[in-house]
């Protein structure tokens, strides 16, 4: 696994780069369970209604690790990358992802596509953008994929996600940094 890049982040134990949390976790591994422990007992309940935009994003990442982070739901504030690639600098995350968000919603939030590989082709598209603008500092794929099977229902469509490869999907999504969005589109196809 890569792991992050990060300038003088504030949001972890000085010395480390374990993230603060509320249950004071200061092992990164004890952390990553204890985080998909929370994520997993969240995903029992509602998810928060909202119209599929930028704040109804913000407010399912909030849903699933409120009980982790006081910083749930917030952009991120630091600069942040993985291996060569660095992320949207978060002066312009709320911009960026408004943009995207209104691209969505003229696009009908995928609704129109014609078969289920003009909506995976969608997908991918937007998956890749919010991955590259990466809002938070810790969460974004999962949010991601809770937003993805949203957006599936949404638009007719049902996620199997027993289909889903973790490993391709995440060289997928690496890829799409580059803007090759086609593997990640295969990917998504897979597991309608």
């Amino acid at each position: 696994m890569v792991g992050y890049n990060a300038i003088e982040d504030p949001l972890c134990y000085p010395g480390t780069q374990v993230l603060i949390n509320k249950a004071d976790i200061r092992d990164q591994a004890e952390l990553d369970e204890f985080e998909q422990l929370m994520f997993d007992s969240r995903a029992e309940e509602l998810l928060p209604a909202g119209t599929l935009d930028f704040d109804h994003y913000c407010a399912l990442h909030h849903h699933f690790f409120q009980d982790v982070y006081d910083w749930a739901g917030q952009i991120r504030t630091i600069r942040t990358g993985k291996g060569n690639n660095w992320f949207c600098y978060p002066e312009h995350i709320e911009a960026q992802s408004e943009q995207l968000f209104d691209q969505l919603a003229e696009r009908g939030f995928l609704t129109a596509a014609p078969d289920a590989d003009a909506f995976a082709a969608g997908a991918a598209w937007l998956l890749g953008e919010l991955n590259a603008i990466h809002p938070f500092r810790e969460g974004n794929g999962r949010t991601q994929l809770v937003f993805l099977t949203l957006l599936t229902r949404n638009a007719g469509y049902r996620l199997n996600e027993r289909k889903l490869r973790p490993e391709p999907f995440l060289a997928a999504m690496i890829t799409s940094f580059s803007g090759d969005t086609g593997p990640l589109a295969a990917e998504i196809r897979r597991t309608l």
